[in-house]
Protein backbone atom coordinates (compact mmCIF):
# COMPACT_ATOMS: atom_id res chain seq x y z
CA UNK A 1 0.00 0.00 0.00
CA UNK A 2 1.18 3.49 -0.80
CA UNK A 3 0.02 6.69 0.84
CA UNK A 4 -1.62 9.28 -1.42
CA UNK A 5 -0.02 12.66 -1.89
CA UNK A 6 -1.21 15.58 -4.01
CA UNK A 7 0.94 17.22 -6.65
CA UNK A 8 -0.26 20.66 -7.70
CA UNK A 9 1.03 21.38 -11.20
CA UNK A 10 1.98 25.03 -11.65
CA UNK A 11 3.80 24.75 -14.98
CA UNK A 12 1.22 26.55 -17.14
CA UNK A 13 1.45 29.55 -14.82
CA UNK A 14 4.67 29.62 -12.80
CA UNK A 15 6.57 27.59 -15.35
CA UNK A 16 5.80 29.93 -18.25
CA UNK A 17 5.48 33.38 -16.66
CA UNK A 18 9.21 34.11 -16.65
CA UNK A 19 9.97 32.90 -20.16
CA UNK A 20 11.22 35.41 -22.73
CA UNK A 21 9.32 33.56 -25.44
CA UNK A 22 5.55 33.89 -25.20
CA UNK A 23 3.92 30.63 -26.20
CA UNK A 24 0.74 30.56 -28.22
CA UNK A 25 -2.61 29.82 -26.63
CA UNK A 26 -2.78 26.60 -28.64
CA UNK A 27 0.55 25.37 -27.25
CA UNK A 28 -0.50 26.23 -23.69
CA UNK A 29 -3.74 24.32 -24.08
CA UNK A 30 -1.91 21.33 -25.55
CA UNK A 31 0.34 21.47 -22.49
CA UNK A 32 -2.62 21.59 -20.10
CA UNK A 33 -4.38 18.72 -21.85
CA UNK A 34 -1.23 16.57 -21.72
CA UNK A 35 -0.75 17.32 -18.02
CA UNK A 36 -4.34 16.34 -17.26
CA UNK A 37 -3.91 13.15 -19.31
CA UNK A 38 -0.89 12.29 -17.14
CA UNK A 39 -3.16 12.23 -14.09
CA UNK A 40 -2.59 15.69 -12.64
CA UNK A 41 -5.95 16.73 -11.23
CA UNK A 42 -4.92 20.10 -9.77
CA UNK A 43 -3.36 22.47 -12.30
CA UNK A 44 -2.76 26.21 -11.98
CA UNK A 45 -3.48 27.17 -15.56
CA UNK A 46 -2.98 30.94 -15.68
CA UNK A 47 -2.59 34.24 -13.86
CA UNK A 48 -4.98 37.14 -14.34
CA UNK A 49 -2.31 39.81 -14.14
CA UNK A 50 -1.36 42.89 -16.15
CA UNK A 51 -0.06 41.73 -19.55
CA UNK A 52 2.39 44.62 -19.71
CA UNK A 53 4.10 43.23 -16.60
CA UNK A 54 3.76 39.52 -17.38
CA UNK A 55 3.26 39.16 -21.16
CA UNK A 56 3.19 35.37 -20.98
CA UNK A 57 -0.15 35.52 -19.15
CA UNK A 58 -1.91 37.87 -21.60
CA UNK A 59 -4.23 35.08 -22.80
CA UNK A 60 -5.25 33.94 -19.30
CA UNK A 61 -8.97 34.26 -20.05
CA UNK A 62 -8.77 32.10 -23.17
CA UNK A 63 -6.63 29.43 -21.51
CA UNK A 64 -8.74 29.26 -18.36
CA UNK A 65 -12.04 29.09 -20.23
CA UNK A 66 -10.94 25.91 -22.02
CA UNK A 67 -8.85 24.41 -19.20
CA UNK A 68 -11.76 24.37 -16.76
CA UNK A 69 -13.39 21.66 -18.91
CA UNK A 70 -10.17 19.65 -19.20
CA UNK A 71 -8.77 19.75 -15.66
CA UNK A 72 -10.58 18.35 -12.63
CA UNK A 73 -9.51 21.31 -10.48
CA UNK A 74 -8.21 24.19 -12.61
CA UNK A 75 -7.14 27.35 -10.80
CA UNK A 76 -5.64 30.74 -11.54
CA UNK A 77 -3.67 33.39 -9.71
CA UNK A 78 -5.61 36.61 -9.08
CA UNK A 79 -3.96 39.75 -7.61
CA UNK A 80 -7.08 41.90 -7.30
CA UNK A 81 -10.83 42.13 -7.92
CA UNK A 82 -10.32 42.59 -11.65
CA UNK A 83 -8.36 39.34 -11.75
CA UNK A 84 -11.06 37.58 -9.76
CA UNK A 85 -13.71 38.83 -12.18
CA UNK A 86 -11.67 37.33 -15.01
CA UNK A 87 -11.44 33.97 -13.26
CA UNK A 88 -15.17 33.97 -12.54
CA UNK A 89 -15.99 34.85 -16.14
CA UNK A 90 -13.82 31.95 -17.30
CA UNK A 91 -15.78 29.59 -15.05
CA UNK A 92 -12.98 28.56 -12.70
CA UNK A 93 -13.87 27.07 -9.32
CA UNK A 94 -10.53 27.82 -7.65
CA UNK A 95 -8.29 30.87 -7.35
CA UNK A 96 -5.13 31.85 -5.53
CA UNK A 97 -3.87 35.07 -3.98
CA UNK A 98 -0.20 35.72 -3.25
CA UNK A 99 0.95 37.69 -0.24
CA UNK A 100 4.56 38.53 0.56
CA UNK A 101 6.11 38.14 3.98
CA UNK A 102 8.51 41.00 3.26
CA UNK A 103 8.03 44.64 2.33
CA UNK A 104 10.73 44.54 -0.35
CA UNK A 105 9.07 41.77 -2.36
CA UNK A 106 5.57 43.19 -1.84
CA UNK A 107 6.67 46.45 -3.41
CA UNK A 108 8.52 44.73 -6.29
CA UNK A 109 5.76 42.25 -7.06
CA UNK A 110 2.61 44.21 -6.28
CA UNK A 111 3.64 47.83 -5.91
CA UNK A 112 2.06 47.86 -2.44
CA UNK A 113 3.06 47.45 1.18
CA UNK A 114 2.31 44.13 2.88
CA UNK A 115 -0.64 45.69 4.71
CA UNK A 116 -1.90 47.33 1.52
CA UNK A 117 -1.78 44.08 -0.41
CA UNK A 118 -3.58 42.22 2.38
CA UNK A 119 -6.38 44.78 2.33
CA UNK A 120 -6.78 44.10 -1.40
CA UNK A 121 -6.68 40.35 -0.90
CA UNK A 122 -9.24 40.46 1.91
CA UNK A 123 -11.78 41.86 -0.55
CA UNK A 124 -10.82 39.32 -3.20
CA UNK A 125 -11.08 36.37 -0.81
CA UNK A 126 -14.43 37.55 0.55
CA UNK A 127 -15.86 37.82 -2.95
CA UNK A 128 -14.36 34.48 -3.98
CA UNK A 129 -15.86 32.68 -1.00
CA UNK A 130 -19.25 34.26 -1.68
CA UNK A 131 -19.00 32.72 -5.14
CA UNK A 132 -18.16 29.33 -3.54
CA UNK A 133 -14.63 29.24 -4.90
CA UNK A 134 -11.76 27.36 -3.30
CA UNK A 135 -9.09 29.88 -2.32
CA UNK A 136 -5.39 29.19 -1.91
CA UNK A 137 -3.11 31.72 -0.26
CA UNK A 138 0.52 31.77 -1.34
CA UNK A 139 3.00 33.01 1.26
CA UNK A 140 5.81 34.40 -0.89
CA UNK A 141 9.42 34.64 0.37
CA UNK A 142 8.68 32.38 3.33
CA UNK A 143 12.37 31.62 3.86
CA UNK A 144 14.44 34.39 2.28
CA UNK A 145 13.73 37.54 0.28
CA UNK A 146 15.85 38.81 -2.64
CA UNK A 147 15.44 42.34 -1.28
CA UNK A 148 15.17 42.04 2.51
CA UNK A 149 17.27 38.96 3.23
CA UNK A 150 16.54 36.24 5.77
CA UNK A 151 12.95 35.87 6.98
CA UNK A 152 11.97 35.15 10.58
CA UNK A 153 9.57 32.18 10.86
CA UNK A 154 7.44 34.30 13.18
CA UNK A 155 6.79 36.70 10.30
CA UNK A 156 5.55 33.80 8.21
CA UNK A 157 3.25 32.60 10.99
CA UNK A 158 1.75 36.06 11.36
CA UNK A 159 0.99 36.31 7.64
CA UNK A 160 -0.47 32.81 7.58
CA UNK A 161 -2.86 33.73 10.38
CA UNK A 162 -4.06 36.78 8.48
CA UNK A 163 -4.68 34.78 5.32
CA UNK A 164 -6.61 32.15 7.25
CA UNK A 165 -8.70 34.84 8.93
CA UNK A 166 -9.64 36.15 5.47
CA UNK A 167 -11.00 32.72 4.58
CA UNK A 168 -8.22 31.01 2.60
CA UNK A 169 -8.79 27.25 2.44
CA UNK A 170 -5.15 26.30 1.85
CA UNK A 171 -1.80 27.96 2.44
CA UNK A 172 1.18 27.34 0.15
CA UNK A 173 4.42 28.05 2.01
CA UNK A 174 6.57 29.29 -0.85
CA UNK A 175 10.32 29.29 -1.37
CA UNK A 176 10.25 32.03 -3.98
CA UNK A 177 14.00 32.19 -4.62
CA UNK A 178 14.89 28.55 -3.96
CA UNK A 179 17.03 29.10 -0.86
CA UNK A 180 15.26 26.78 1.56
CA UNK A 181 16.96 23.89 3.33
CA UNK A 182 15.30 21.27 5.55
CA UNK A 183 16.12 23.10 8.78
CA UNK A 184 14.36 26.24 7.50
CA UNK A 185 11.37 24.22 6.34
CA UNK A 186 11.08 22.64 9.79
CA UNK A 187 11.37 26.02 11.50
CA UNK A 188 8.64 27.62 9.38
CA UNK A 189 6.27 24.66 9.64
CA UNK A 190 6.77 24.57 13.42
CA UNK A 191 6.08 28.31 13.70
CA UNK A 192 2.83 27.93 11.76
CA UNK A 193 1.65 24.70 13.37
CA UNK A 194 -0.55 26.28 16.05
CA UNK A 195 -2.77 28.07 13.50
CA UNK A 196 -2.32 26.18 10.22
CA UNK A 197 -3.63 22.59 10.00
CA UNK A 198 -1.13 20.35 8.28
CA UNK A 199 -3.95 19.14 6.01
CA UNK A 200 -4.30 22.73 4.69
CA UNK A 201 -0.55 23.15 4.15
CA UNK A 202 1.28 22.97 0.83
CA UNK A 203 4.93 23.50 -0.01
CA UNK A 204 5.89 25.46 -3.14
CA UNK A 205 9.58 24.96 -3.84
CA UNK A 206 12.09 26.26 -6.34
CA UNK A 207 15.30 24.34 -6.96
CA UNK A 208 17.89 27.10 -7.29
CA UNK A 209 20.42 25.31 -5.06
CA UNK A 210 19.37 21.72 -5.73
CA UNK A 211 17.86 21.31 -2.26
CA UNK A 212 14.16 21.16 -3.19
CA UNK A 213 13.77 17.38 -2.82
CA UNK A 214 15.45 17.39 0.59
CA UNK A 215 12.92 20.06 1.57
CA UNK A 216 10.12 17.82 0.27
CA UNK A 217 11.45 15.05 2.50
CA UNK A 218 11.36 17.40 5.49
CA UNK A 219 7.81 18.36 4.60
CA UNK A 220 6.74 14.73 4.32
CA UNK A 221 8.22 13.99 7.74
CA UNK A 222 6.22 16.89 9.17
CA UNK A 223 3.00 15.55 7.63
CA UNK A 224 2.69 17.75 4.53
CA UNK A 225 0.96 15.90 1.71
CA UNK A 226 0.55 18.63 -0.92
CA UNK A 227 3.47 19.83 -3.02
CA UNK A 228 3.72 22.19 -5.99
CA UNK A 229 5.89 21.49 -9.01
CA UNK A 230 6.35 22.58 -12.61
CA UNK A 231 6.64 20.10 -15.46
CA UNK A 232 10.23 19.94 -16.62
CA UNK A 233 11.38 22.33 -13.92
CA UNK A 234 10.66 25.39 -16.04
CA UNK A 235 9.86 28.59 -14.23
CA UNK A 236 10.95 31.33 -11.94
CA UNK A 237 9.64 34.65 -10.73
CA UNK A 238 10.07 37.80 -12.85
CA UNK A 239 10.17 39.89 -9.67
CA UNK A 240 12.68 37.79 -7.72
CA UNK A 241 16.24 38.31 -9.00
CA UNK A 242 18.29 35.12 -8.92
CA UNK A 243 15.36 32.76 -8.54
CA UNK A 244 15.87 29.46 -10.30
CA UNK A 245 13.29 27.20 -11.87
CA UNK A 246 10.62 25.37 -9.98
CA UNK A 247 11.02 21.89 -8.61
CA UNK A 248 10.44 19.66 -11.65
CA UNK A 249 7.26 17.61 -11.51
CA UNK A 250 9.03 14.59 -13.00
CA UNK A 251 11.68 14.74 -10.28
CA UNK A 252 9.06 15.15 -7.55
CA UNK A 253 6.88 12.28 -8.81
CA UNK A 254 9.86 9.94 -9.15
CA UNK A 255 11.04 10.88 -5.65
CA UNK A 256 7.60 10.37 -4.08
CA UNK A 257 7.10 6.97 -5.70
CA UNK A 258 10.49 5.80 -4.47
CA UNK A 259 9.55 6.97 -0.97
CA UNK A 260 6.39 4.87 -1.02
CA UNK A 261 3.85 7.58 -1.85
CA UNK A 262 1.28 7.56 -4.62
CA UNK A 263 0.95 10.87 -6.52
CA UNK A 264 -1.36 9.27 -9.09
CA UNK A 265 0.73 10.54 -12.01
CA UNK A 266 1.90 8.61 -15.07
CA UNK A 267 5.56 9.57 -15.39
CA UNK A 268 5.86 8.69 -19.09
CA UNK A 269 2.81 10.79 -19.97
CA UNK A 270 4.11 13.61 -17.79
CA UNK A 271 7.38 13.64 -19.72
CA UNK A 272 5.39 13.89 -22.95
CA UNK A 273 3.59 16.93 -21.53
CA UNK A 274 6.97 18.53 -20.85
CA UNK A 275 7.95 17.74 -24.45
CA UNK A 276 5.23 20.15 -25.60
CA UNK A 277 6.91 23.09 -23.87
CA UNK A 278 10.46 21.95 -24.57
CA UNK A 279 9.70 21.76 -28.28
CA UNK A 280 8.04 25.18 -28.31
CA UNK A 281 10.92 26.79 -26.41
CA UNK A 282 13.52 24.83 -28.39
CA UNK A 283 15.49 23.79 -25.33
CA UNK A 284 15.66 20.93 -22.88
CA UNK A 285 14.14 21.42 -19.44
CA UNK A 286 16.21 21.23 -16.24
CA UNK A 287 14.48 18.08 -14.95
CA UNK A 288 16.93 15.26 -14.23
CA UNK A 289 14.25 12.60 -14.54
CA UNK A 290 13.05 14.01 -17.89
CA UNK A 291 16.65 13.79 -19.16
CA UNK A 292 16.91 10.22 -17.94
CA UNK A 293 13.67 9.26 -19.67
CA UNK A 294 14.79 10.92 -22.86
CA UNK A 295 18.28 9.46 -22.71
CA UNK A 296 20.05 12.82 -22.73
CA UNK A 297 22.58 14.40 -20.38
CA UNK A 298 22.60 17.89 -21.82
Amino acid sequence: MTEPVTVVEVGPRDGLQNECAVLSTEVKLAFVRALASAGLSRIEVAAFVRPDRVPAMADAAEVAAVAKDVVTHASALVPNRRGLDGALAAGLSSVAVFASVTEGFAQANLGQSVDGSLATFAEVVTQAKQANLHVRGYVSCAFDCPYDGSVDPGQVSGLVERLLEMGCDEIAISDTIGSAVPAKVNAVLSACASSLPISATALHLHDTRGAALSCVEAGLAAGVRTFDASAGGFGGCPFAPGAGGNLATEDLVDFLVNKGFDPGVDLAKLARATDVVATALERDPPSKVWKRLRGTSC
